[in-house]
């Protein structure tokens, strides 16, 4: 006792070269709470997160701690650790117990050096990167219990060291203070969680009755509010999570990034603003790529800045600007949006305010955001009431109206069917009128008709005699070797009349097939093709006649035979190449093939005339080629050759 006192005079009294001691907290019954910011405590910045304590309670070192006045929440270094020195002037008098706290769940590392009556310091190590079990009260804060009865002054030394903003506030109160206020503070939270899960329930229960897809947006929105407020406040920790420290480093960051992506996600479908706004709906998805590729990043590469809660004032204050343009040009189910998400804006600004020290910390800036949190809830609940009553007001006035323009339809439809009503009789007695006429008329017509068809008949009958008189005649001059290539065209004007003429001499007297001897067939693939039923050969029309393989049109592959069969040489091969628009040695080898054939039959001694010029067209192959007997066409082979 002798040696710690010695130890803390040695102490003020270094302190006093240096400015003014912290003054001791003193236990007085009369007052049961006093909090301390960290810039109203002696503390040392450990740039080397190696002192132990005993370095730290040397002189040399103790004389380097100090008060900073001008300390702000923005001056905090995450990569160094925080040694406070707080005394404590114990008084045998008190009959409380007391305690001290330490509001921020978030310190990853907080040791706790405890003066023992006789000599050194106990150690207390806790954070939330322990479990939660291994506290010393199982509370969502870290609390150290002061049980001294004596009259003496100690000095207890703690260690902060967090990797990311620690609010360092030591509340020095009574365990009976403690208790009652840990017990109200349970029973708001229990009140703001409760109250978000009956607005999960309630919302849930509209999407079963409208099917809504929003209302799972919002659903999954409330949800991350509410776990991200449980990260913030310790209470996942406590109850959720507690075994799972690691977990719990992460579960900030990763709530309010699941915070933020929903409510994109429902600014995008509640305010419609594919329709309503579609540059902002693309720029509200770009910001849900951008927060998302952020969120990958810090979490896998850049983990010291995985939290970085006042970077989401920009999606924030986009989502704000959002509801204010689309309820400006006109969407009303914006206004209660709009007021929702300013309540929560203001929230954010209020907490941002209470970090950079611009107001004091009081329990309602503390918990702004909480409050914002459930007043916007509430307006958002409202908001999806809201729209749903304006579209049944909507779709009442629709419906009036549209019951309305039906009244109106079905007035001028009565006055107009009343005025059809008499036009119509007026129109009937014009159409009686008029059908008598009409009858008088149709009588006379068909008079007429009935003198016209006879006529017609005795026209077609003349002209069927005309036709055949000047077809006879022309075969007449064809058979006389008189016609010119214009008067040959009239007999075989295209190939169709060709193919027709080829196919009278082929199967004139019925088909037979050239590979088997079959008399059956049926249409072949081309035109005027023959295929045989029982070996199914396809015999194509020109198939064995002069024609075969022919590079020309055929129409005039029979005007050069017929010119060769008559033995007419008025024209020359140039002439008749340009009347029949072909080369030349295109009409010599075919003149050539016609008169080889002649010759041919000249041999056999038949020959060709106009009027047999049939045996010319079809080759010898045709008529001579042999046929496969077999006992069912024997007979058939020994006709045809």
């Amino acid at each position: 006792m002798k040696k710690c006192g010695l130890l803390f005079f040695l102490v003020c009294l270094c302190l006093s070269f240096h400015g003014h001691a912290q003054k001791a907290a003193i236990l007085n019954d009369s007052i049961t709470e006093r909090i301390y910011t960290l810039n109203e405590v002696e503390y040392l910045i450990d740039s080397t997160n190696n002192l132990t304590i005993d370095q730290i309670i040397n002189p040399a070192t103790s004389i380097l701690f100090r008060e900073h006045d001008s300390y702000l929440n923005k001056d905090f270094r995450n990569d160094f650790s925080y040694w406070i020195r707080f005394p404590v002037s114990h008084s045998s008098k008190t009959k409380k117990v007391w305690l001290m706290e330490f509001y921020d769940q978030t310190i990853d590392h907080l040791e706790v050096y405890t003066p023992q009556p006789g000599d050194g310091y106990e150690k207390k190590v806790m954070g939330d990167t322990y479990p939660f079990k291994q506290r010393t009260l199982l509370h969502k804060n870290f609390e150290v219990m002061l049980d001294v009865k004596t009259d003496t002054v100690m000095v207890y030394y703690f260690r902060i060291q967090s990797h990311e903003f620690a609010d360092i506030r030591i509340a020095f109160r009574s365990v009976d203070r403690f208790t009652y206020y840990a017990l109200n503070e349970y029973f708001l939270f229990g009140i703001f969680y409760g109250m978000i899960l009956i607005i999960v329930l309630y919302n849930f229960l509209v999407y079963l009755a409208i099917r809504e897809a929003k209302y799972i947006n919002y659903i999954f929105y409330i949800l991350s509010v509410a776990f991200y407020a449980m990260s913030l406040d310790g209470i996942g920790f406590q109850y959720l999570w507690s075994s799972y420290p690691k977990w719990n480093e992460l579960s900030t960051g990763f709530f309010l990034y699941m915070l933020i992506f929903w409510a994109l996600v429902f600014t995008r479908r509640f305010l419609s603003t594919k329709a309503n706004a579609p540059f902002l709906h693309k720029v509200l998805f770009w910001t849900i790529m951008a927060r998302t590729a952020l969120f990958v990043d810090t979490l896998f590469f850049h983990r010291t800045l995985f939290v970085l809660p006042y970077i989401e004032i920009i999606p924030l204050s986009l989502i704000f600007y959002t509801g204010i343009k689309v309820w400006y040009e006109g969407y009303r189910p914006a206004r209660f949006f709009v007021v929702a998400y300013g309540v929560l804006f203001i929230g954010f600004f209020i907490r941002a305010l209470v970090f950079f020290n611009i107001i004091p910390f009081t329990i309602i800036s503390h918990y702004s955001l909480n409050l914002s949190f459930v007043v916007e809830m509430l307006f958002l609940t409202f908001a999806l009431g809201d729209r749903i009553r304006i579209l049944k007001d909507n779709r009442d006035r629709a419906l009036r109206k549209i019951i309305t323009q039906h009244e109106a339809n079905m007035q001028l439809k009565d006055k107009v069917n009343r005025e059809l009503e008499q036009k119509v009789q007026e129109r009937i007695v014009e159409l009686n009128f008029k059908n008598t006429e009409l009858e008088n008329t149709n009588s006379k017509l068909e008079r007429q008709a009935f003198e016209i068809n006879q006529i017609n008949s005795i026209l077609d009958l003349d002209n069927w005699k005309l036709k055949n008189s000047i077809k006879e005649v022309l075969n007449e001059r064809l058979m006389e070797k008189t016609m010119d290539y214009h008067q040959f065209k009239t007999l075989y004007p295209e190939k169709l009349s060709c193919y027709r003429r080829l196919e009278e001499m082929k199967w004139e007297k019925g088909f037979i097939c050239n590979k088997c001897g079959n008399d059956k067939y049926f249409n072949g693939v081309a035109k005027f093709a023959h295929r045989c039923t029982r070996c199914g050969y396809n015999e194509s029309i020109t198939a064995f006649t002069i024609f075969h393989s022919i590079k020309f049109p055929i129409e005039k592959a029979f005007y050069i035979a017929y010119l060769v069969v008559a033995g007419k040489k008025d024209s020359t091969l140039a002439e008749l190449a340009e009347q029949l628009d072909l080369r030349v040695n295109t009409i010599w080898s075919f003149k050539h093939k016609t008169q080889e054939r002649i010759a041919q039959l000249e041999k056999k001694g038949r020959k060709p005339t106009i009027s047999r010029w049939e045996d010319v067209i079809l080759s010898g192959d045709h008529s001579t080629k042999s046929v496969k007997t077999s006992p069912k066409n024997g007979l058939k082979a020994k006709a045809s050759l």
